[in-house]
């Protein structure tokens, strides 16, 4: 006959039994969801980075499920009445040291427990109205959120035919530098063209003169052979 334990609170329970790890691990972990309802127990447990972290919040998981089903208590209502970490055997290992000498090894294992129960009904008052107030703060920031992402979009809207107008205005604004350009570029090329048929002209104008020059000094040396 199994002897029933005065010192530990009512409740569902959830035991794990020779963990490989320190009880020492374990209570640091433990000592921070004693007491704390559900979901505040699981946030912590996930905030942590603790290997052992994870093996507490599968525990709880279990013991969470034997109240629902073994008891038919709502999860919601649920806290975690107890969590404790008990040693469990040590395995016994050694090291080889200098001169014959051998280093003690020692792996520890731990026996844990969980135990929810059911919260009080002010407790549970409490913790309802503050959930309904957290959620009611949720809809009020993600309502004012979809609002002023919708008064965006309209100013928006709103705006885009003024871009438009301006958009058609520098459009305006550059063909018509794009035809003065093209003028000044056309009135240049014409300006050298005349330059250099200018220049042409005075060529032709020089050839004819030594031409005409050349013409005068050969007749005068065929008149002086002449003579």
């Amino acid at each position: 006959m199994t002897a029933v334990k005065t010192n530990e609170k009512p409740g569902t329970r959830a035991v794990l039994s020779s963990y490989r790890a320190s009880a020492y691990k374990f209570r640091e972990v433990l000592n921070l969801i004693r007491g704390r309802d559900i979901k505040t127990a699981k946030e912590i447990l996930s905030g942590l980075e603790r290997d052992v972290a994870g093996v507490i919040g599968k525990l709880l998981d279990s013991a969470i499920a034997n109240a629902v089903n073994n008891d038919r208590i709502s999860a919601d209502e649920l806290y975690v009445a107890s969590c404790y970490a008990d040693e469990g055997p040590t395995m016994k290992r050694f090291r080889a040291r200098a001169r014959g000498r051998a280093g003690a090894i020692r792996k520890r294992t731990a026996h844990v427990t969980v135990i929810v129960a059911r919260m009080e009904d002010a407790q549970l008052k409490v913790i309802r109205s503050k959930r309904d107030a957290e959620e009611a703060n949720r809809r009020a920031r993600r309502v004012a959120r979809t609002r002023g992402s919708a008064a965006t979009r309209k100013a928006a809207s709103e705006k885009q035919p003024e871009v438009t107008e301006t958009i058609e205005a520098g459009q305006v604004t550059a063909t018509v530098d794009t035809v003065t350009e093209e003028v000044t570029s056309a009135v240049e090329v014409e300006q050298v063209d005349e330059t250099t048929a200018a220049g042409n002209g005075v060529a032709d104008q020089s050839q004819e003169t030594a031409e005409v020059v050349d013409e005068a000094a050969d007749s005068a040396e065929s008149e002086e052979e002449e003579k």
